[in-house]
């Protein structure tokens, strides 16, 4: 009996720790060419598993996950954990030749990591050129096991993942507006779990249909991941509750439409009516613009159909008038104030159980302006970029970054960084100018591989600025490797003696991706304790490829658990 009473005691021991320490769970991507159609156009696609979109990847909080990618179509391939805080795994980060050198046609590569302290929803696509176009799909991060939501538990989860679709092949698309310097062609479609919906020509049956029942909670876990466009969403007659944005709880609060950025998750709650409505209700998403180049001005729709097990579906009767659609009211394209005001409800639960560890003092002030410029045309080319005879380019502080032709990661933990990048990225504008004012006549950008190095556990405050030149334009910033607290914004230029009195160090939202504000600008603090190579970029695309991004070197710690580990014996050589 005795010995009964032991091993019962050791099984739930070792139960409890399961729990506590989370399981690994296995997946395989095999990146392969599929044939798919979306208004009346078919090509040839890159995905994962012939599916698109992609295949989500569930997991709790404190697992393991482990992915196999086997690259068999002709392009180099990396993946990206977009959101993952990749703490002390950086090698399984993606962005190519920042943490690692692409997956070639006929190789493998196994993503390696571990879910600690999130949960929520974050998505994985592309991480090279413009391939996340087609190779996206979601995470979904459960709480462990005894954990519940920090609200009503829903009746159903559904991912809901806003893309575009282009029928030309996207890689000719950026390939060509780098060749001539222009801008790129837009997309012909914005998408909802990967259907353009009825609002499109030769669309009619690529609708996505969300069938609920009446007077019940749906979790909807939403995530752009559309190349170029913030996009606001809405349901037609109904409320949705925001509960959490980026895998991180916030304090709930209703609104009848959202506004999320690429890269940007939220997950809702919607409330379904009490009673069986004789009506279907469109779900539809369009375009937030602020800059003053070409747009897909299109709207995606899906349906939100009601069933219910007591009545006969009023579509199935011969007899029944026909379903009332309902469409929602989307704000003006270009409505920065209804922007501003939906960020602003953007708050951290800060409670005891989910606390929101602000970094109230600062080891280091970095002031970044984001936005285009020009560089000049290749001589003997003519060039259809902002002025004749120049380029489009992007730049975080007058720097366009150079992508190097070895990985960041590997220059930097083999201590061969000379001839690769550069640790002397500017903390500060080299030439000031009034940023959200009249543009500079020069418009001419600085190139280079340029880095900032921070020692480990540096707790830093960044002030992330839009200029004019060009246009002022919002651009979805994302640092990897890191949440961070958006502890202010505002528009015009920052203001360092002003501006700081009015942040917020209380309820922060944290963050893996935030709007800079069109002419405006937004400050962040976060605490470098993961060491490694971590890259920040626009999560527009265009502005990637023109190069408004940078990366950040967080040199290892004193202990063991506070070092880099050596890269897998399977990275991909450059």
């Amino acid at each position: 009996m005795h010995s009964a009473m032991s091993l019962l005691s050791l099984f739930l021991q070792n139960a409890v720790q399961a729990q506590e320490t989370g399981i690994t769970r296995h997946y395989t991507f095999n990146i392969k060419m599929a044939n798919v159609t979306r208004l009346c156009h078919t090509k040839s696609i890159v995905t994962v598993n012939g599916r698109f979109p992609g295949p989500k990847i569930v997991a709790r909080e404190g697992d393991r996950v482990v992915v196999k990618v086997v690259n068999h179509v002709k392009s180099n391939v990396t993946l990206h954990w977009h959101g993952i805080r990749q703490l002390r795994s950086g090698w399984a980060d993606g962005p190519a030749y920042i943490t690692q050198c692409p997956i070639q046609t006929g190789q493998t590569y196994v993503y390696n990591f571990t879910i600690t302290g999130q949960r929520g929803t974050l998505w994985w696509h592309a991480h090279i050129s413009w391939l996340r176009s087609t190779l996206y799909g979601p995470i979904i991060i459960l709480p462990k096991p005894t954990v519940p939501y920090p609200f009503a538990r829903p009746y159903k989860e559904v991912p809901i993942i806003f893309g575009e679709w282009w029928n030309a092949d996207t890689e000719a698309v950026i390939s060509q507006a780098l060749q001539t310097g222009g801008g790129p062609n837009v997309s012909d479609a914005y998408t909802i779990n990967g259907l353009p919906g009825p609002l499109y020509n030769c669309s009619a049956k690529d609708v996505f249909k969300l069938k609920v029942k009446p007077g019940k909670t749906y979790l909807l876990r939403m995530i752009n991941a559309a190349l170029n466009d913030e996009l606001f969403f809405s349901i037609a007659n109904h409320t949705l509750t925001i509960v959490d944005v980026d895998a991180v709880y916030v304090k709930p609060f209703n609104t009848e439409i959202l506004l999320i950025a690429p890269g940007q998750t939220t997950n809702v709650l919607l409330q379904t009516k009490p009673t069986f409505p004789n009506a279907t209700f469109s779900m539809e998403a369009r375009p937030y613009v602020t800059g003053q180049g070409t747009f897909d001005n299109s709207t995606t729709s899906g349906i939100l159909e009601y069933h219910d097990q007591y009545h006969l579906h009023p579509s199935n009767s011969k007899h029944s008038l026909p379903l009332l659609l309902k469409r929602p009211v989307l704000p003006d394209l270009n409505d920065t104030g209804f922007a501003t005001n939906y960020t602003s409800k953007l708050r951290s639960l800060a409670n005891s159980e989910y606390p929101a560890n602000v970094p109230k003092l600062v080891d280091r002030r970095y002031f970044f302006t984001v936005g285009l410029g020009s560089s000049p045309c290749p001589e003997n080319q003519t060039c259809q970029g902002p002025t004749n005879g120049t380029k489009f380019a992007a730049t975080v502080n007058n720097v366009s970054f150079v992508m190097p032709n070895i990985a960041l990661l590997q220059s930097h933990f083999s201590g061969q960084s000379r001839g690769v990048y550069s640790p002397d990225f500017p903390i500060i504008p080299l030439s000031p100018f009034n940023y959200t004012g009249a543009p500079p006549n020069n418009t001419l950008v600085g190139n280079g591989t340029k880095v900032v190095v921070l020692p480990f556990n540096t707790s830093v405050e960044l002030v992330m600025q839009d200029t004019s030149i060009l246009g002022a334009e919002s651009h979805p910033l994302h640092l990897h490797g890191f949440n961070f607290f958006v502890v202010g914004q505002g528009f015009g230029n920052y203001d360092p003696a002003k501006d700081p009195t009015k942040f917020n160090l209380v309820d922060p939202v944290e963050r893996n991706t935030v709007g800079v504000p069109a002419g405006g600008w937004v400050a962040i603090r976060f605490q470098a304790d993961n060491p490694g190579v971590w890259f920040m970029h626009c999560h527009l695309e265009v502005h990637t490829s023109w190069g408004l991004k940078m990366a950040w070197v967080v040199l290892d710690g004193s202990l063991p658990n506070q070092k880099l580990p050596p890269p897998p014996a399977d990275l991909p050589k450059c």
